[in-house]
């Protein structure tokens, strides 16, 4: 079980309305209660937060407003007394324009230019036709260098360039230097991007012409491959791939002798037209399918229905209204009984739900913010623009932890950097911690079910039925089967099976066929 914590958003012990590894530190004995063996931390490095942690200019460091390298080691200390394992962000795509690197890669004839991905301009024009993952153009002209860089994401992320063996000779210092420290792995950020097999001109697109260039080319292949060899196994460290634009060949391939599991993208895919922006209604049948695909083509996958990049999953995949509860516990059992090793971002175990958000003036997110003027400069009608940027902010996850019904729900006693989401009243761990029919304690006990169980640690996958509503699987192993069905709808549904009840959102009574409005059974078969 990994939980992956968003320190920003986490927890304020100084008031100065940003969270910090002291607040992380503080709620280790809850992560512990509910059972969970890593915490994956996104950015604790320096930052000059253009991308909020993304955009690193020191990768052995920690930003001040997070706290000290001591607060650090005592992170990596008191999880490891609570068998608690540590697992960091490796951001190596790109760095912080503000990184020493980079600042000195400005100047022609510095040793760090070729860090860098550097071309003169064409015709005045950038050097070709590709465009960022941010809505943006994706070179960025430098006065002083008299040059354009490249950057996939916000220009103040510049892309790292592998073909100077040095880069990677870097990378692996980093590397060496958080798995001396005692950390126990990495979630490595948009790892299948690293090489660029050419800067040619891209095949237009909606979205990111020129990704046939380094979406998981054969020199990716190589660096990761190199990491494995000389860093990851020597450390028996862990490692998760954030692989975008993967198909299943694909995803096989990256964890052939290069990473441990990866995250897939097309599961999240399955509400959108093309871009995450363009939303379309919610389908269980097509959410079944993919999942069931990347069960069967992996060995193991890295399951999640929630991030930092992503909105709430209950009020994306369930209800977050009058089903709240039942919709929270469903996905919570579709979550612990995949195949591979389950993901939870903070807040999902006490069902937190996405923002209210009124105006952009209330949102921070970068990408929400290029979204916004470049659907403005598209002309897309105001109401339309402003409904993509609601349902799909990245800000929809960022929202502060709510821990209790106080001031700021508990997470600070200063002003948040980003606004609590209103329902915390409602919506906190103090009120369900306690409380046996909580969503946070339905959580804790299906982990703790799980980890009892060889058939969900181990057993095969079979998918079984798939509807507009129902989604129901089958994992086996040796001679013991269990059967899950999902109801992803708030009007009862039919399922042609019955059997004694393992565990169930509703019910402890044997199932007799009929799963109620967002009802998750898990039967044994």
């Amino acid at each position: 079980m990994v939980y992956q914590v968003y320190p920003r958003s986490f927890q304020d012990t100084n008031g100065d309305g940003i969270g910090d590894i002291q607040g992380i530190i503080s709620h280790l004995d809850e992560l512990q209660d509910l059972g969970i063996g890593a915490v994956w931390l996104s950015p604790v490095y320096p930052s000059p937060n253009a991308d909020f942690g993304y955009d690193i200019s020191d990768y052995c460091g920690i930003n001040p407003e997070y706290g000290t390298m001591a607060d650090m080691d005592r992170l990596i200390r008191e999880a490891e007394k609570r068998d608690i394992k540590i697992i960091m962000d490796l951001v190596i795509n790109h760095t912080s324009d503000e990184h020493p690197w980079f600042l000195q890669s400005r100047d022609k004839n510095s040793p760090y230019r070729d860090y860098y991905i550097w071309r003169p301009g064409r015709n005045g024009n950038p050097p070709n036709n590709w465009t960022s993952f941010f809505a943006e153009d994706c070179w960025e002209y430098d006065e002083k260098s008299g040059e354009y860089y490249l950057h996939l994401f916000s220009k103040k992320q510049p892309d790292l360039n592998y073909y100077n063996p040095k880069v990677l000779e870097e990378v692996k210092n980093i590397l060496r230097f958080w798995l001396d420290k005692g950390v126990a792995g990495f979630r490595c950020d948009v790892i299948n991007l690293l090489y660029k097999s050419s800067l040619e001109d891209g095949k237009k697109r909606l979205a990111l012409t020129g990704s046939e260039y380094y979406i998981s080319q054969e020199g990716t292949h190589e660096i990761l491959r190199t990491l494995r060899r000389e860093i990851f196994d020597p450390y028996n460290c862990f490692t998760v791939g954030e692989t975008v634009f993967v198909t299943p060949e694909m995803g096989r391939k990256l964890c052939d002798g290069e990473l441990d599991t990866i995250f897939s993208f097309e599961h999240m895919e399955v509400d959108q037209f093309y871009v995450k922006w363009f939303k379309r209604k919610f389908n269980a049948e097509k959410f079944g399918k993919v999942i069931s695909r990347w069960q069967n083509a992996l060995e193991w996958n890295a399951n999640y229905l929630e991030n930092h990049d992503q909105p709430r999953s209950v009020s994306r995949f369930g209800d977050e209204g009058k089903y709240w509860t039942e919709s929270a516990k469903m996905l919570c059992v579709l979550l612990m009984t995949l195949r591979g090793t389950p993901f939870v971002y903070q807040g999902q175990e006490i069902g937190m739900t996405n923002f209210d958000f009124t105006s952009m003036d209330q949102i921070k997110d970068v990408e929400s913010h290029n979204v916004y003027r470049l659907a403005k400069k598209l002309h897309i009608p105001e109401r339309i623009r402003w409904n993509m940027i609601k349902k799909t902010t990245r800000d929809n996850a960022r929202t502060p932890m709510q821990w209790n019904d106080g001031p700021n729900a508990g997470f600070t006693t200063g002003t948040p950097w980003l606004a609590v989401n209103p329902n915390y009243n409602r919506i906190n761990m103090k009120s369900q911690i306690n409380c046996p029919d909580s969503i946070r304690n339905f959580y804790k006990k299906m982990i703790e079910i799980r980890s009892q169980s060889d058939v969900l640690k181990f057993g095969n996958f079979e998918a079984i039925e798939t509807t507009k509503c129902l989604f129901a699987y089958k994992r086996t192993y040796k001679d013991q089967s269990l059967v899950t069905a999902l109801n992803f709808s708030p009007v009862e549904q039919k399922f042609n099976r019955s059997g004694e009840v393992l565990l169930s959102n509703y019910r402890t009574e044997f199932f007799n066929g009929v799963l109620k409005p967002y009802e998750a059974v898990i039967i044994k078969a």
